[in-house]
């Protein structure tokens, strides 16, 4: 079996040390990794692969090895610079970034979903956003079946999505309202806010005991980034350019895992307990769905995992032939990690 090389670009932050992980659980036929960050990384080490690896300084001669794969997960000015180059040596680039992704010439792939359009590269696959990723593993089976519609999305979006920083915030405001509580003289202080007299590292307002319908910069029509993100990718994964979508997406004050309240109208009738059992037979995806006894998808159980779960299965009794479904998955492995190691999978 002939033996791969890849390059791991941002291997230091939180989705290239996830990345990391995720290749030492899955044995892929590769003999040599390189590992690659900023500046302010080179000469770092990690261990790896029962190894220790040096981090090197990502410049325009570090494709020059020969490498087949690259994955990408340093941010789009790095991709944009940097994966035409590596693509240029022959080395297929899986980005992470939003680049490429609304690129005619670049596929966006999740592999549950879409996998033929990973031969349709010219050397770059653009990896979608990780609330895109999600909802389209739980949709394309529903398509498929019963013909989509209409989708209103609304997103609970964990503060690991925004990377460090944000993380960082949502201690700092743990740490700041347990000492205002263990400060206090009143038992029901306990319903107050303390002053937030620490910096903020990433959001506009504390995230602790707030969410913030705001993620990524506002546009002229309202919507934000991370909106028209998830409108305009769904659309692209699904071949649906006319698909009627909107979304609205929120930042709570959870560390991992993504959740979202998907509401979903199809062209065709359905029986629910076929699409259930629909849900249930296709891949990436974990049906819990039995709210008498409690069970539905809850974030702090689907972090560390690759799949999808949906839950909190009904019909809309307002249109003719609609559901809802509650899907909630780990953002920085399927939604970014996972999603991208599964494409060089693919191509392995």
């Amino acid at each position: 079996m002939k033996k791969y090389k890849l390059a791991i670009v941002g291997c230091t932050g939180l989705v290239g040390r996830t990345i990391l992980q995720v290749l030492e659980e899955k044995h892929l036929p590769i003999s040599e990794y390189g590992l690659f960050a900023s500046k302010k990384s080179v000469g770092k080490t990690m261990h790896f692969m029962n190894k220790e690896y040096i981090v090197k300084e990502l410049n325009e001669a570090s494709f020059d090895a020969g490498y087949d794969f690259a994955i990408f997960s340093a941010g789009g000015n790095t991709s944009k610079k940097y994966s035409p180059i590596a693509s240029s040596k022959g080395c297929i680039v899986v980005d992470n970034s939003s680049a490429f992704r609304m690129d005619e010439n670049v596929p966006l792939v999740v592999p549950e979903v879409n996998p033929e359009e990973i031969a349709n590269n010219n050397g770059i696959i653009a990896n979608p956003n990780c609330s895109t990723i999600q909802a389209v593993v739980a949709l394309k089976p529903l398509d498929d079946k019963y013909k989509i519609k209409r989708i209103v999305y609304s997103t609970y979006q964990a503060v690991s999505g925004s990377g460090r920083d944000g993380v960082i915030d949502l201690i700092n405001g743990i740490k700041n309202y347990s000492n205002f509580i263990s400060e206090s003289s009143d038992s029901d202080d306990y319903l107050s806010s303390p002053d937030s007299n620490y910096k903020l590292e990433k959001f506009p307002y504390p995230i602790f005991s707030n969410c913030l319908p705001h993620i990524d910069v506002f546009l002229d029509n309202g919507y934000t980034k991370e909106e028209e993100k998830m409108i305009n990718e769904t659309r692209k994964i699904l071949k649906k350019p006319d698909l009627k979508i909107t979304a609205t997406t929120v930042r709570v004050p959870v560390f991992n895992s993504h959740s979202e309240s998907i509401n979903v109208e199809f062209e065709k009738d359905f029986d629910m307990s076929e699409l259930i059992e629909t849900l249930k037979k296709a891949p990436g995806i974990v049906v819990q769905d039995d709210t008498q006894n409690l069970v539905y998808p809850i974030a702090t159980n689907a972090s560390g995992y690759d799949e999808v779960f949906v839950g909190r299965i009904r019909k809309d009794f307002s249109v003719s032939s609609g559901i809802n479904l509650w899907v909630v998955s780990d953002n920085i492995r399927k939604g970014a990690a996972t999603n991208a190691v599964q494409i060089v999978e693919k191509m392995l």
